[in-house]
């Protein structure tokens, strides 16, 4: 069975504020109705929340703003990781994760969650490599990585 709701805040692989959708039953029991993140959808919950659209939309506006500066901030930035190497220095000893890499950010005066840092797979070679970073989910900044030989 779905159960249809109004989405209070942005749910990635979802929706955006205001939007209906209908999801699991226990999907909606267990996780975005506790949380705050969606209300059971009827007509006075639709008419509350046309009256606060243009708050919401001035809150994400200022969200986009924030996220922007700190993927200016990210852009501007680049790291360096020292990794062990191979004898025919081509191949990492271990490899290079999203966590290490919020870890060093964190050393720069950069607090970025490991979870928004986009790795398609551990870096596992030298060289510099461009990382995206997903701030916001219209705004996401490019990260260089320097893995060196220690």
């Amino acid at each position: 069975m779905a159960t249809e709701l109004i989405l209070m805040d942005n749910v990635d692989c979802l929706g955006s504020v205001g939007d209906t959708v209908k999801v699991a039953d226990g999907y909606a029991r267990n996780y975005l109705l506790p949380k705050g993140y969606a209300v059971l959808a009827s007509k006075a919950v639709e008419r509350q929340l046309a009256s606060r659209k243009a708050l919401i939309a001035e809150q994400y506006q200022a969200e986009v703003a924030a996220a922007q500066e700190i993927a200016a901030k990210v852009a501007e930035t680049s790291i360096t990781i020292p990794m062990q190497v191979s004898e025919d220095e081509e191949k990492l000893f271990g490899s290079v994760t999203n966590i290490e890499i919020a870890r060093l950010l964190e050393e720069e005066g950069l607090d970025i969650e490991r979870r928004i840092i986009e790795l398609a797979e551990p870096i596992k070679t030298l060289g510099v490599h461009e990382v995206a970073v997903k701030l916001h989910k219209d705004v996401t900044a490019t990260l260089k990585v320097w893995v060196v030989k220690a």
